[in-house]
């Protein structure tokens, strides 16, 4: 079992067989932004994610390209790891699930879970849908034997199967819903994922026999194990192999963050845990689900619907970190919500250019004029220091829960305070009148422009470290507001957002 101190954050790995896109990017940033806040506070943290490369839809684009399947997955899997870099990441590991350790380890978890008796052989007969690799319930079949998520017809399968007892753990994830309310975040997700538990659960194959691509079942050639569970276990082998040499499982596992999409909850939220209980490995603290990102038009994200934004044309237009702030500014985290090119430069206008970069440009150019580039060491203004006092506390509490946009909120009040304070104390009309006031206004705005800023880190990197670099301390770690200006020198800095 992990230590108090750690903090463990995971992605869902994606699928090879497309294109990074804008929910990629919202839930990597996401997750980031949570293991940047742990790093802070002095966490031993990890954070993994990565590819989800075996299955039949990964066999069948390879098919159509008329290339192998690992040809294809070798291509397309340097597509997403460019976008970790591309969206300044701080992962510690990038899985596939074609690696040799991942391979090896889920073999072995997997044998665990069929000695202890939780398999069996069996007939799968039923509707299911390539797209989303699952058979579907008629719960899940839409009008004429079409998918709910794709929209697209499902295929009728019949074929042998080794299957897992999902539903002799009925009981133990009712109790697990009953007594960790905070198990799926935010609460309408946790809502939804018990109600699958509503109806009673029923058992689902672990094994594809018609299959070749895929992870082989150890106790039987003929059969490859169903990709869900290959990709579900990447949470639990990578900590086996992502250090050459160790195995970090006792020191992170079980992870504090699964951060997921609200279209794979049943995957997570039921069929996860029964495997881990199955397995005997402890459960995840925490599974984080946020919603899907909409064109301005409401409808969902989608090429031939011409409503996407592409990440990579933000960034390279804006800035990673103008795209990092607008996700989590435009849509509250958790929930559905419309995003747009138009949005997108709203919030850069209003809020990046008008108010903090404002700021920063500001207090540099005040510290510059006034005080000859030093931050005065004197005692800071009590009033400031009691509205800026315990931000980083009130951040912490949030994003505990994953409550990602309401702690940039928090700190988005902050910086809204801090213009207003310019405005209160006037400084030039200080340095007019020769007034002994302003050091200790130079140096409380230069503290608090500070503190937001090591605040903002997690979600701005970037620009933060560039500003920080600027004011002389850099050290993104000291985040309380101090009682008295440092008396080091500041630098100049671009405005970091031009208008």
């Amino acid at each position: 079992m992990s230590g108090a101190r750690s903090f463990y954050a995971t992605t869902a790995i994606d699928y090879v067989n497309g294109a990074p896109h804008l929910g990629h990017a919202y839930e990597k940033i996401a997750t980031d932004i949570l293991a940047r806040n742990a790093r802070q506070r002095g966490r031993d943290v990890f954070f993994l994610t990565g590819t989800d490369e075996h299955g039949e839809p990964v066999a069948d684009a390879a098919a159509a390209e008329g290339v192998s399947p690992q040809e294809l997955v070798d291509r397309n899997a340097e597509r997403f790891r460019a976008l970790t870099g591309a969206l300044g990441l701080s992962n510690d590991f990038f899985i596939r699930t074609t690696d040799a350790g991942h391979v090896e380890r889920v073999q072995q978890v997997l044998q665990r879970v069929y000695d202890a008796g939780h398999v069996y052989l069996g007939t799968y007969e039923g509707w299911y849908c390539p797209r989303c690799a699952d058979f579907k319930t008629e719960a899940d079949t839409g009008p004429g034997n079409t998918c709910l998520i794709h929209g697209i017809a499902l295929d009728r399968h019949s074929e042998e199967n080794y299957f897992f007892r999902l539903s002799a753990f009925q009981a133990q994830l009712e109790d697990l819903f009953a007594t960790r309310p905070d198990f799926v975040l935010p609460r309408h997700q946790f809502n939804a994922a018990h109600a699958f538990l509503g109806g009673g659960l029923t058992d689902v194959s672990l094994t594809r026999k018609e299959l070749t691509w895929g992870v082989p079942v150890p106790w039987d050639s003929g059969h490859v194990f169903y990709v869900w569970f290959d990709a579900l276990l990447n949470y639990v082998t990578a900590l086996g192999y992502a250090e050459p040499g160790t195995d970090l499982t006792a020191r992170f596992w079980p992870a504090t963050f699964h951060v997921i999409g609200k279209d794979i909850l049943k995957f997570h939220t039921i069929y996860w845990p029964a495997l881990l209980m199955a397995a005997e490995l402890e459960l995840p603290r925490h599974v984080w689900v946020h919603g899907f990102l909409f064109g301005p038009d409401g409808e969902k994200m989608s090429k031939s619907a011409g409503n996407v934004l592409d990440p990579f044309e933000v960034i390279d237009e804006f800035g990673v970190d103008v795209l990092r702030h607008y996700l989590f500014r435009e849509v509250t985290a958790g929930q559905d919500g419309p995003v747009s090119l138009d949005g997108l430069r709203t919030r850069y206008a209003t809020e990046l250019a008008n108010e903090y970069g404002n700021l920063a440009s500001r207090t540099l150019n005040m510290l510059e004029r006034y005080s000859s580039r030093t931050v005065p060491a004197v005692a800071l203004d009590p009033a400031l220091a009691s509205d800026l006092d315990g931000l980083a506390a009130r951040v912490d509490g949030l994003l505990d829960r994953a409550e990602i946009s309401t702690a940039l909120e928090e700190i988005w009040q902050s910086v809204r305070r801090l213009n207003r304070y310019v405005e209160e104390k006037a400084p030039w009309q200080l340095a007019r009148n020769d007034d002994p006031a302003l050091p200790a206004v130079l140096a409380s705005l230069a503290e608090g422009l500070r503190v937001v800023t090591v605040a903002l880190h997690p979600y701005m990197p970037t620009k933060t470290a560039d500003l920080l670099r600027a004011l002389g301390r850099p050290d993104v770690h000291a985040r309380e507001f101090a009682e008295n200006g440092w008396g080091g020198v500041t630098g100049s800095l671009p405005p970091l957002f031009p208008k």
